[in-house]
């Protein structure tokens, strides 16, 4: 995985068929969330609108691919019973969902048969993974990058079990 990391904006826009991302963290501490899930957390109202100008680079970036006849799906392996940071997640999740991605919950407890890699994830067409790497309190480290076809095989497995297993947001309590 020395290969150098494409910019993700660069790396979905060269998406064909498929974008998947797998999440793997009950926890992120996100500089650009930090401001939105403190008002969540006091209960304030928070941005799910795609047009606006916080979701508008993600929003754009995602419709993008869409109209190219991407597939993007998203997949969470979650602790049960779930993290306020989760319930977050959750509730702005109606913004992937209006852009065109498709999204699905796996508690953690149903994934102990599962072959996982130990970061979270972007697989492009099935021939480049994006890893994302965070620290502990989950603040986002350098990504890695790979083209190697086992790293890739390992991603793909990994990615349709979780989704095949996976319950769809809209019918995912938290």
């Amino acid at each position: 995985m020395s290969q150098s990391v494409p910019g993700f904006a660069e790396m979905l826009s060269s998406a064909k068929n498929s974008a998947v991302h797998l999440e793997l963290r009950d926890q992120y501490s996100v500089a650009e969330e930090v401001s939105e899930l403190a008002k969540w957390r006091r209960g304030e109202a928070v941005d799910v609108d795609p047009d606006s100008e916080y979701w508008s680079g993600w929003s754009d970036l995602i419709r993008s691919a869409v109209a190219r006849g991407v597939r993007v799906r998203r997949a969470r392996v979650v602790s049960v019973p779930v993290t306020d940071y989760v319930r977050y997640e959750h509730h702005i999740t109606v913004v992937n969902l209006a852009i065109g991605e498709q999204v699905r919950w796996l508690p953690r407890s149903e994934t102990s048969g599962l072959a996982l890699p130990g970061n979270d994830f972007w697989l492009v067409d099935g021939r480049a993974v994006r890893f994302n790497l965070f620290d502990g309190p989950g603040a986002a480290l350098d990504p890695q990058y790979s083209e190697d076809p086992a790293v890739i095989e390992l991603c793909a497995g990994a990615f349709d079990a979780v989704w095949e297993r996976g319950v769809d947001h809209k019918k995912f309590a938290v």
